[in-house]
């Protein structure tokens, strides 16, 4: 980096010289996005809240079912009460069959591409051709409050019910379905729920989700949900409450949604005393059934069955599990902003009890105290964990991982990865079972934004954790892949190449650069847990979190919701070049010296260089009579004249102009380049020659009027040795090679090796950013 003399007129007049120049290379990335978001409505404004006219449906539940243990299969029946709160009237209504996806002739099973390969499972030989298993609902009867058959017709995954007469705003219709189907073997069948069955001791846990016909949403922004379920693309759901029974073989522990209500009748006289004692433990969880009354059970054999009865309230969906192999334990949790206390608890069978027994329920207390924080105060009785070799969510319980080996023991990884996808599914009650998105069409809205209050969660449980998703740095791999394996994050589900980088972590890495480098810690939180408020228990869009989160702040995010979330470009911002300069000071006594000594130093001015590599002489070189002149001649003399010419000069200056002059500053001019296209904020540490270190931070409205190419100047105290942006690697640069001036060689595997084996290089105390003075004063 050359050093240069630049010349000191006057500070209002010097300023102008340091402004960016800028060109016609103006693109929109900038733009507000007010025309790629809907217009707002009295339903939803353009602050991001609800609006005056807000409305959503309601869908409450009564429901019967049992679970036959020795052939798997579940039967049920339900009734249903549909609010209409629209002001839309409706000829039918769309009913969600999800365990349809698993029938044979589901399309699912066939718009995936497949190809032969030279080692294969028996399973996905099979698959090839579909599979002949009696998987799905068989849908007994669909009739009126009055038992007359209503007419209805299922595609699929759907169900429309055509209604006799219009069903009008502000009024309710009543209806009953039954139904059973054969839940699925979850290792073959790749389901959500289903069952598991354990060879060694012959018993199944079973996990029953999306088990019964459910109502299809109905919304402001998008009429009828019915987009078919695929398998990938979750779950849109409507609020209302449950009053559920289930009966199962009387030697299985159920754990379920909602409140239990007939503990007297499921519970042992010890186990009563157990549950009672558990609500006022808030240290240690209190087991309700231990692992030896679960050992024992596992060999026993049922003696009749035993209904469990639960209701929950305000929920979009319910699901529960059963097994005689659980242990159940179960703690309170003292929530701020709750005079009561949920029930943290978990299920688990022996098998995962060396990594649950200690850690699950209080990871789902940690969890909920977390996420409490940074939403809403955690609103419902119960969260529960289920080891069922999954991972999964629905309100107050949730399916996970975390089993040991035989012997009981395990490694790290299999600890902080159970612990991880607790955490992550328990979130899952803030996102999206509370504020309740459509999974359906935006995964990223509750995968994203659970996994961006995961890794918060994570941080506080452990600041030392082992995360798979957050910081930024752990996406920049993703993002910079060829762009044809990219799509934006507001993509459909169904269309994602690589879903977990995209839904999960490149929506949550989005949220956590807001919070951390743009926005400010607390601006976000305040704008994110008003977001959480306006939007718990309703249907929030993308637009309303865009919205809430500059309405709340007054921070504009345009330019990065439009960059992240919408585009597939990548974070690479460039130092291209360097220019070290340092003010004239024009005093003759201090320049003239150093420019006689720096010409000294080069022997030749590059002109008679030049001349004598091209074999040219001038004449003082050919006439020796003129030598003894020409040298003695120094153009650098410190003559009466510039002496004179100098105190004029310094007399012209203010107090303020003449301290800048003999201040002996440095200046910098740095040109960046956006390389990847996605703006950022520059973040520059500068490391000066005694080694200390200064963190800059420029805002990405820098990039606003030239997108591609930016020059800024800096002023320092001291001399800079080296330049790096980005160096907490906060912004997932996708390049981090040409993030420093001078530019950093990163070793090859050789050479790490070698240096691991004691080869070492020479070093320098010497400034790499090469000094040179050119200019001249008078």
């Amino acid at each position: 980096m050359k050093r240069v003399i630049i010349a000191f007129v006057a500070l209002l007049v010097a300023a102008p010289a340091f402004a960016q120049v800028i060109n016609s290379n103006h693109g929109k990335r900038f733009e507000q996005m007010e025309r790629m978001l809907r217009d707002p409505s009295v339903y939803r404004t353009a602050s991001g809240a609800p609006g005056h006219q807000y409305w959503q449906q309601r869908a409450d539940y009564q429901i019967e079912a049992e679970l036959n243990d020795e052939n798997q299969r579940l039967t049920g029946s339900e009734k249903i009460t549909y609010w209409n709160n629209s002001p839309d009237p409706l000829d039918y209504l769309w009913i969600q069959l999800d365990e349809n996806v698993r029938k044979p002739d589901n399309d699912s099973y066939k718009f995936d591409p497949s190809r032969v390969r030279q080692r294969m499972t028996y399973s996905q030989i099979d698959n090839m051709d579909g599979h002949d298993n009696d998987w799905g609902y068989h849908i007994e009867e669909v009739k009126d409050a009055k038992g007359v058959d209503m007419v209805h017709t299922i595609n699929q995954t759907m169900m429309r019910i055509d209604l006799k007469s219009t069903l009008k705003p502000g009024e309710k219709i009543t209806f009953n379905i039954k139904w059973w189907y054969n839940t699925t073997p979850r290792s073959i069948s790749g389901a959500r729920g289903g069952h598991e069955y354990f060879p060694g001791d012959g018993n199944y846990i079973y996990t029953i989700t999306g088990w019964h016909p459910r109502m299809a949403v109905y919304s402001d922004f998008q009429g009828w949900n019915n987009k078919q379920f695929t398998g990938r693309g979750e779950f849109a759901l409507t609020f209302g409450n449950f009053d559920v029974k289930m009966t199962v073989p009387n030697d299985h522990v159920v754990g379920s949604t909602g409140s239990l209500q007939n503990a007297k009748s499921v519970l042992t006289a010890e186990q009563q005393k157990r549950w009672t004692q558990a609500q006022k433990e808030f240290v240690e969880p209190v087991k309700i059934v231990t692992l030896d009354e679960a050992k024992a059970a596992e060999k026993g054999k049922p003696t009749g069955k035993k209904t469990w009865h639960f209701k929950a309230e305000n929920v979009r969906d319910f699901a529960w599990t059963s097994s005689r192999k659980f242990v159940w334990d179960a703690m309170a949790a003292d929530i701020e902003g709750r005079s009561d206390h949920p029930m943290a608890m978990s299920y688990y069978a022996k098998e995962a009890y060396g990594i649950y027994e200690p850690y699950s329920t209080k990871v789902v207390a940690h969890t909920i105290k977390t996420y409490s924080k940074y939403t809403i105060p955690y609103p419902y009785p119960v969260a529960i964990s289920v080891e069922a070799s999954n991972g999964m969510e629905y309100p107050m319980i949730c399916f996970n991982f975390g089993r040991t080996l035989p012997d009981g023991t395990y490694a790290e990884s299999t600890k902080y990865g159970a612990i991880g996808v607790i955490i992550h599914e328990v979130g899952h009650n803030f996102f999206p079972m509370i504020i309740n998105s459509d999974e359906r069409q935006w995964t990223w809205m509750d995968e994203g934004l659970n996994t961006f209050v995961q890794y918060l969660t994570e941080q506080e449980f452990d600041s030392n954790y082992p995360h798979r998703r957050g910081p930024a740095y752990k996406i920049a791999p993703y993002m910079g892949l060829p762009k044809n394996q990219l799509e934006p994050i507001m993509t459909n589900s169904e269309n994602i190449i690589q879903f977990g980088s995209n839904a999960y972590a490149k929506a949550a890495t989005g949220m956590n650069i807001l919070r951390e480098t743009i926005m400010g810690r607390e601006l976000f939180d305040f704008s994110f847990k008003e977001y959480a408020k306006r939007w718990a228990f309703k249907h929030p869009t993308p637009d309303d979190l865009f919205r809430t989160l500059e309405d709340a702040s007054a921070v504009d995010i345009d330019w990065f919701i439009r960059g992240w979330f919408f585009s597939i470009d990548n974070v690479d911002i460039s130092i291209d070049d360097v220019r070290w300069f340092e003010l004239d000071s024009k005093n003759p006594e201090i320049e003239n010296p150093l420019l006689s000594a720096q010409a000294k130093a080069n022997n030749r001015d590059i002109a008679a260089e030049r001349n004598r590599a091209e074999g040219k002489k001038f004449y003082v070189e050919e006439d020796k009579r003129l030598q003894d002149f020409y040298y003695s001649y120094d153009q650098f003399e410190v003559t009466p004249e510039a002496k004179q010419a100098y105190q004029r000069f310094s007399a012209s200056l203010s107090d303020q102009e003449r301290a800048l002059l003999g201040s002996n500053k440095n200046f910098y001019e740095i040109d960046f380049s956006n390389v990847g296209g996605l703006v950022m904020p520059i973040i520059i540490e500068w490391t000066f020659k005694d080694g200390s270190k200064e963190v800059e931070r420029i805002p990405a409205y820098i990039w606003r009027k030239n997108e591609e190419k930016v020059t800024k100047a800096f002023m320092k105290d001291k001399e800079v040795v080296q330049i790096r942006i980005d160096p907490d690697r906060e912004t997932a640069d996708t390049d981090e090679a040409n993030n420093y001036f001078p530019r950093q060689n990163k070793p090859s595997r050789f050479e790490l090796f070698k240096s691991r084996g004691g080869a070492r290089g020479q070093s320098s105390g010497s400034n790499p950013m090469q000094r040179s003075r050119t200019g001249g004063s008078n």
